[in-house]
């Protein structure tokens, strides 16, 4: 690979002009020797030191993104959203996967500061761990003290800017959407107790279940992984309980396909024996059949605000943006007939 001093050869100049003229320094040079060293960093295929130029520079150029796992629906889209934005800063984005676990998340907090991002975002679930949320609190106050930003999607007991999705109004609106359709024996597929978002969103079933009369004893809920897998498993532990089921809230899309398989499996029919009923309105929710009905958020969007808080130059750092959610009636779902 070729060097900097490779460069400031084959062009006839210094290092030092060299490196002003590769990073855009605004010293005056003459066109002449700006072209002789832009040809022969062409002619070398030259290609800078990114953290030699990180030192160089008083602007840090990258942001740090620590998600779940972005081989997800939701967090391809979120992290889509990012991009975007961090791309029309002209910033690079360095993502991280947790794949769910506090320690790994630690670890990439650790990992990015050393790194000296600009920003790092959070965009995964908060946990309810308080001894996790003190350390993870810590390491962003140490990160933070230092000038770097932090913004997170979701709730968090956190320091920095939020975006905070209405999943405990998304979770009503499931709710609504299926008891308000004359069904009693709803099941509820849920993600892992850990999270909040799987308490908002199930906070939100239980609120509308209570208000329509109906009720959500806790063998009609199943928990598992935010996946397909874990849709699929909670599907069949739920029709193992209740046979007789005439609805499935998931409480993602990925796990609402995963329910999708196992009922199509057993010969039910969706939704003439049982009506299934998704949340987030990832991409695939409008490709399966039947097509699902879901409660939607805006999650490109969730990313990009996120983003644009991180990049911010506002001194406040507690500012919080909601993210609303919405039914989408698609044709997996229908008011109850008469069983």
């Amino acid at each position: 690979m070729a060097t900097l001093a490779d460069v400031a050869r084959r062009a006839g100049v210094s290092p030092a002009t060299a490196s002003r003229i590769i990073s855009g320094s605004t010293k005056l040079v003459t066109e002449e020797l700006r072209a002789r060293v832009l040809r022969a960093v062409d002619e070398l295929q030259y290609v800078p030191n990114a953290h030699a130029q990180l030192l160089a520079r008083a602007q840090r150029t990258a942001v740090g993104v620590i998600v779940h796992d972005v081989s997800d629906p939701y967090f391809a889209e979120i992290t889509r959203g990012l991009q975007q934005v961090a791309t029309a800063n002209g910033r690079l984005v360095i993502i991280c996967n947790s794949y769910r676990d506090p320690a790994r998340e630690l670890e990439y907090v650790e990992l990015l500061r050393a790194q000296q991002v600009a920003a790092i975002v959070l965009a995964g679930s908060g946990y309810h761990d308080p001894s996790f949320t003190k350390a993870l609190k810590g390491k962003l106050a140490a990160y933070t003290r230092t000038g770097g930003r932090v913004s997170v999607i979701g709730r968090h007991e956190l320091p920095g800017d939020a975006v905070m999705p209405a999943n405990e109004e998304g979770g009503y609106l499931a709710g609504c959407e299926a008891f308000g359709a004359g069904h009693r024996k709803v099941g509820v597929i849920a993600g892992p107790k850990v999270l909040t978002t799987t308490t908002d969103r199930l906070a939100g079933l239980r609120r509308a279940a209570r208000e329509l009369g109906r009720t959500l004893p806790a063998r009609r809920v199943a928990y598992a992984a935010f996946d397909r897998d874990g849709g699929a498993a909670a599907t069949g532990q739920l029709l193992a309980d209740t046979p007789d089921l005439t609805a499935i809230v998931a409480l993602n899309d990925s796990m609402a396909v995963g329910a999708l398989s196992v009922l199509r499996a057993r010969g039910l029919a969706v939704p003439g024996d049982v009506s299934v009923i998704g949340f987030d309105d990832m991409p695939i929710a409008r490709d399966v059949t039947p097509a699902l009905t879901t409660i939607r958020l805006p999650l490109t969007e969730m990313g990009a605000r996120a983003m644009a808080l991180a990049l911010d130059d506002e001194e406040r750092h507690d500012r919080v943006e909601p993210a609303s959610a919405t039914l989408v009636r698609r044709e997996s779902s229908q008011p109850l007939t008469s069983r």
